[in-house]
């Protein structure tokens, strides 16, 4: 037995499965992989906001944007509660938001030719 079979059954579900990581890390990256989606998740990072103001943000049609807003709650991203009859959505924690903000801040790079930095 290697020592990292034998390191993986000593600490049991302490050390979450790579192989399970990645593929979660993959769905979450390729529901970004959509403009609409991902404007969406940067008006969230601003705070919660409601079907309305998240279509005036997304520029596009209501029933496209409760549509994203589904499958990003299905998926666990978006987090949603109501406010009399308004559903309110929220993103669910602040590592989505972070993660938005870094590719905008990485596509900043690319389109203004800014040096790479650490």
């Amino acid at each position: 037995m290697s020592a990292r079979m034998h390191l993986s059954g000593a600490h049991g579900s302490q050390e979450p499965d790579d192989g399970a990581r990645l593929v979660v890390a993959v769905e979450i990256l390729g529901l970004l992989a959509d403009r609409t989606r991902l404007t969406l998740l940067r008006r969230l990072g601003a705070g919660e906001a409601d079907v309305t103001t998240l279509t005036a943000a997304c520029d596009a049609s209501r029933t496209s944007v409760s549509q994203h807003l589904a499958r990003l709650r299905l998926a666990g991203l978006v987090t949603t509660r109501k406010d009399g009859r308004r559903a309110v959505y929220a993103l669910r924690h602040g590592h989505l938001r972070r993660l938005v903000d870094e590719a905008l801040n990485a596509a900043d790079h690319q389109v203004r030719h800014l040096p790479p930095h650490d």
